[in-house]
Formats: structure tokens, sequence, C-alpha cells
């Protein structure tokens, strides 16, 4: 059964600002990894139809991580990006785990709100080895790293 997982969060930030952040390999990969983990990006081709991939690793070797070792492998292409409002995404992990399989799709939205821009993720058909504490944990660590990078 496929799942739904839901973030957001208010950033002090213009939305152009945000889209930037989200759009620029340099910038993911210093917030887009959850507190615990670092990220290395391997390729970068920003455009619709364009991939990029990043391996996560956790800063605790002894943790495991979904594709060997203490990292996550992530392949992202890109669906589609409207500058300043939208960035959505199909991600998949290489895994042997098959409860890691299957393509997770993510649509980070862009909102002018009061004092900033309202970043929404909804993430749909979630792998049901990535736990929904664990991932609702992780989208609001990226998120609160997000805050970090553009509130300074």
């Amino acid at each position: 059964m496929s799942r739904t997982d839901h973030a957001s969060r208010r950033i002090a930030a213009t939305r152009q600002a945000v889209y930037a952040a989200m759009t620029d390999a340099k910038a993911l990969e210093k917030w887009l990894p959850p507190s615990g983990m670092s990220g290395e990006m391997r390729s970068f081709d920003l455009r619709p139809g364009g991939h990029y991939e990043m391996v996560l690793r956790h800063d605790d070797e002894a943790i495991a991580g979904k594709s060997g070792g203490n990292q996550d492998i992530a392949k992202i292409r890109y669906l589609e990006l409207v500058p300043d409002r939208l960035v959505s995404q199909a991600i998949d992990f290489p895994s042997e785990d098959p409860r890691f399989s299957g393509t997770m799709i993510m649509h980070w939205v862009l909102e002018d709100v009061p004092g900033g821009t309202l970043v929404s993720i909804r993430a749909e058909d979630v792998p049901e080895g990535i736990g929904a504490a664990d991932h609702a944990e992780g989208l609001a660590s990226s998120l609160g790293n997000l805050a970090r990078l553009l509130e300074r």
C-alpha cells in the first residue's frame, strides 16, 4: 500500500532565495541531508528530465544505510521545475532490500506568506522501508537546515 507524507515550514526568505537553494548542487549538499548525515553530490543536471545523484552518509558509521555500509544513495529525476514555485522529483534508492524499492515522488511547493515563504512537501509512494516517524523527522530536519542556511 502506498503512503503519502507531508511536511511544511515557513522560512524567512523570499521564494526566489528558497528556489535558488533548492536548485543549486552545493546548496543541496549543505541543507538536504538530515541531522546526523552528510551529503556528496555525484552528478547534477538541472532541467526537467534532468537528474542528480547524492550520496547521504550517516555520521555514525554503525548505522546501516539503505544502499550498504553507512550510506543511502538517492537517484533523483526532475519531473517539473517552475521557477520560484515548484520542484517535483522522482526518487529511487538503489538497495538490495526490497522494502526500499519503487519510486517516491516529491513535490516541493513554495508560497508567499507573511514574513517569508511556506515550503510544503508532499512525498507520494513512500517506500515501506522508510518508517513514517523517521521520514517526518528527516523532512523536518532538512527543512530546518534550509531555514538555517537562508535565515542567516
